[in-house]
């Protein structure tokens, strides 16, 4: 059995367009009852389908000029637990992925400035514990980002 039926996709492509919607304008839009949108959203809301609605900050434009893609190389890898919860406590960190190839993480740091970048990994990162190296790539601006499509 499909998690996603064809009113599920239906209902994420209407969030998509605007995730402010109200669920009576989505149920109107697809000739569907209110009801039956608030349902299919709460079930893929816990089911993990969708990881909740909130604003998407466009961080250039609040200050935020510089991003780094940061691979980051353990001691242990059986650190990288503990390694993760100290990369949590540090904002400017927005995303963390286990990798394979020379890596054991890689991270998105968001920072205001060059400097602010430089504070970041060598105050900040560079102190946890059990970090061997950092290797970062500084990202000059996204071209797209998106979802899946469905």
């Amino acid at each position: 059995m499909d998690i996603l039926d064809e009113f599920d996709i239906s209902i994420i492509k209407e969030l998509e367009k605007d995730g402010r919607m109200a669920f009576s304008a989505i149920a109107a839009n697809l000739k569907i009852s209110n009801t039956m949108v608030h349902q299919r959203i709460n079930r893929m809301i816990e089911q993990g389908v969708i990881g909740g609605i909130k604003p998407i900050i466009q961080e250039k434009k609040i200050g935020y000029d510089w991003a780094s893609f940061t691979g980051i190389t353990l001691n242990k890898d059986s650190d990288s637990d503990r390694i993760i919860e100290a990369l949590k406590d540090i904002p400017e960190i927005t995303e963390c992925y286990y990798v394979t190839g020379s890596f054991t993480l890689y991270i998105k740091i968001i920072a205001k400035n060059h400097e602010h970048m430089r504070r970041i990994l060598y105050e900040k990162i560079d102190g946890i514990p059990g970090i061997a190296k950092t290797d970062s790539i500084i990202e000059l601006g996204c071209a797209f980002k998106r979802n899946i499509t469905l």
